[in-house]
């Protein structure tokens, strides 16, 4: 991994959540990128995210008990404007709902770092 991800991965291991802000048109982005989304400026900075969110949509990935049950898929929408892919910790599966307030958590999967999401 390298570029914009890796620095993505990198600031996960120190236990931050960052997000790339655009120089040109002030919007956040993500996932990482080497050029804006919005306007095409490469003038992108890191900067710290609020980790404030809200379910937009949300599903149940079934799993058999031995393989360790079920656990919910989540699109976020997080207060700077982006929405990320995660799931909400903390709550049956089936009890995640639209529109509830989450917030963002690194946490650990092997020997990675994620985002992962708690109720407000």
């Amino acid at each position: 991994m390298s570029g914009p991800d890796a620095a993505y991965a990198a600031f996960l291991a120190e236990g931050r959540l960052r997000l790339q802000r655009c120089e040109g048109c002030k919007r956040h982005i993500f996932y990482p990128r080497v050029l804006c989304p919005h306007c095409g400026s490469d003038s992108l900075n890191w900067v710290d995210a609020s980790g404030r969110g809200t379910v937009y949509a949300t599903t149940v990935v079934r799993k058999r008990p031995e393989e360790g049950g079920g656990h919910n898929l989540c699109l976020i929408d997080l207060e700077e404007g982006v929405r990320m892919a995660s799931r909400v910790e903390g709550i049956a599966p089936e009890e995640v709902a639209i529109g509830m307030a989450v917030t963002a958590r690194i946490a650990q999967q092997g020997e990675d770092a994620i985002v992962v999401f708690d109720l407000s």
